[in-house]
């Protein structure tokens, strides 16, 4: 269950905590006074778009907060797992999410940050929310389907359904592709073998490019390169006196100084090593200069190999490990396109066999649904009955596709016929929208057993009815409180009176400032609050108020 929601800082509300019960939860009060920043706190909550316009005016963010406590939460846990975050500790699950005029909105799960996906992920498995025009979801046929699977209990077998479906429609389409590029004559052929045989005869190798480019540096340097050699050995050896030259000497009068007074020999301890260095050095750089050759054989060779390398850049990659990558699809394809005849035979087969998978599990899901309409329609004829439709008849009509769709094999149509001696007819084309309101709660109470979302929140589904009917609305949703939370957001003393807790929301003006607050009543106030919404305070309206009471 929802078990508090904080509100700061939306619309009217400036900061509001309400604590919610279990069971039916009553919401009533004057039209405007702001039973609807409800809905819209919980649907920020669920995820969806925030409108920075409801903002309370004066203030630059507002902040909607929600505790759901949850008898199980592996659904919830898994949505939390895949996010990177932990579980549920002791069924507790804390949601927040702060808007600013700024744009910086942010959101929190058990106070680690997330993202909106996450939010409405988790808003699916927690609230079943339906306002004045949510009934049109009756209208498609696809949702009705997924009414009907979650009657039957099939969700396991329609996943497993859709993975076949998926990897058939998957074979059919490379099979498709081979026939289409068969049909596209030898061009492709021929540039595919272009492609490979240009590749191929570069005998590329990963990496080289690389050493190319270095060797290539320094041929076409070489004389720069002796230049700067003869330099360093210049001075380290020169004819007019090198650095070793002057070390020597240095040397020379180290150890002079040394036979004189040996305790210095400390002091020049790195000296003998620094000319062995320099020494080695010298060696070395006469060595690299010897070898320097100025070749200019080799450095068109080079040029060359990089104009070919930077060629085969330009068509087919920015790297050479990207054109050996294309070099190896190309082979891949052409292998394909060569051997034609066998991959189409494999493929063909493949289909075939992913069809015939395809088709079992396909037969196996109409059959449990077949077997299920009629239960479903029966259950939700029996509760259209408590809410008025006395001789109204419902049916849930499958029909057959032509071919395999992603849902099966065959599509559901909700037929109705609210008067007797009507013929039935699609569901969205004969209900008006009292009457869907009450078709909605019907299918909603045939699945309440099935239907794993804890929370469920009717906003004024209730309009359009009056009178028994109403009453009819309200025991029906007390009903689907014993298995679920419901808010009932209503206009109706029939439906509030039903409540197993009843709140207010009012309107007050405090510092010429309107806020709206939301308060439990109990006792006299909500007789008050319910002969208010009878039409006045009459001590009729009253006793009335005091019947409904009593009779609830």
């Amino acid at each position: 269950m929802l078990s508090f929601l904080k509100i700061r800082n939306l619309a009217l509300v400036e900061d509001v905590t309400w604590d919610l019960a279990p069971g039916l939860v009553g919401v009533t009060g004057e039209t405007g006074a702001g039973k609807s920043i409800i809905v819209g706190a919980l649907k920020l909550i669920l995820g969806e778009r925030a409108d920075r316009t409801l903002i309370r005016t004066g203030q630059e963010t507002c902040a909607v907060e929600a505790s759901f406590h949850l008898k199980d939460t592996r659904a919830v846990d898994a949505v939390l797992e895949e996010a990177g975050l932990e579980p549920c500790q002791d069924g507790e699950l804390l949601i927040k999410r702060a808007i600013s005029t700024g744009g910086a909105n942010k959101q929190f799960v058990n106070c680690s940050p997330v993202t909106i996906q996450v939010l409405k992920s988790l808003g699916e498995l927690l609230v079943d929310l339906h306002g004045p025009h949510d009934h049109q979801s009756l209208n498609s046929q696809e949702r009705q389907l997924e009414m009907l699977d979650q009657f039957a209990g099939v969700e396991d077998n329609l996943t497993t359904y859709e993975e076949a479906w998926k990897q058939w429609r998957a074979a059919v389409t490379e099979l498709e592709d081979l026939e289409n590029s068969e049909r596209a004559g030898t061009q492709q052929l021929d540039m595919l073998k272009f492609q490979v045989n240009e590749i191929s005869a570069a005998e590329l190798k990963a990496g080289e490019e690389e050493e190319i480019e270095g060797r290539h540096r320094i041929a076409a340097n070489g004389a720069r390169l002796a230049e700067l050699c003869g330099s360093i050995s210049s001075r380290l050896s020169g004819e007019e006196g090198g650095v070793l030259d002057a070390l020597r000497e240095i040397a020379r009068s180290i150890h002079d100084l040394e036979k004189i007074d040996p305790a210095s020999a400390k002091m020049f301890e790195g000296f003998q090593s620094a000319l062995i260095e320099l020494t080695d050095l010298e060696s070395s750089v006469q060595d690299y200069a010897e070898e320097l050759e100025i070749d200019p054989a080799e450095l068109a060779q080079l040029d060359r190999r990089i104009h070919t390398i930077q060629t085969l850049k330009r068509k087919y990659g920015s790297t050479v490990q990207a054109i050996l990558d294309f070099q190896a699809e190309a082979e891949a394809r052409l292998s394909k396109i060569e051997n034609r005849g066998e991959e189409l035979e494999r493929l063909g087969k493949l289909v075939q066999d992913r069809r015939a998978q395809v088709d079992k599990l396909g037969k196996h899901l109409s059959d449990k649904r077949g077997k299920t309409a009629p239960k479903l329609a029966k259950e939700v004829a029996t509760h259209l009955a408590d809410l008025g439709f006395k001789r109204s008849v419902f049916e849930a009509q499958l029909a057959p596709l032509t071919e395999p769709a992603r849902h099966g094999f065959e599509e559901v149509d909700f037929q109705f016929a609210p008067n007797p001696g009507e013929p039935l007819k699609p569901l969205r084309l004969t209900a008006s929208s009292g009457e869907m309101s009450r078709v909605l709660l019907a299918v909603k109470s045939a699945l309440a057993k099935q239907d794993i979302v804890p929370l469920m929140v009717f906003d004024e589904i209730d309009a359009n009815v009056g009178g028994n009917i109403a009453e009819a609305v309200g025991r029906k949703m007390a009903s689907l409180g014993s298995t679920h939370q419901v808010i009932a957001i209503t206009h109706f003393p029939q439906v509030a009176s039903l409540a197993r807790s009843h709140f207010v929301v009012t309107k007050d003006i405090e510092g010429n400032r309107t806020k709206s607050t939301i308060r439990e009543i109990i006792d006299g106030e909500r007789v008050e609050e319910l002969a208010r919404m009878l039409g006045g305070k009459l001590e009729s309206a009253r006793e009335h108020a005091r019947a409904l009471l009593a009779a609830a």
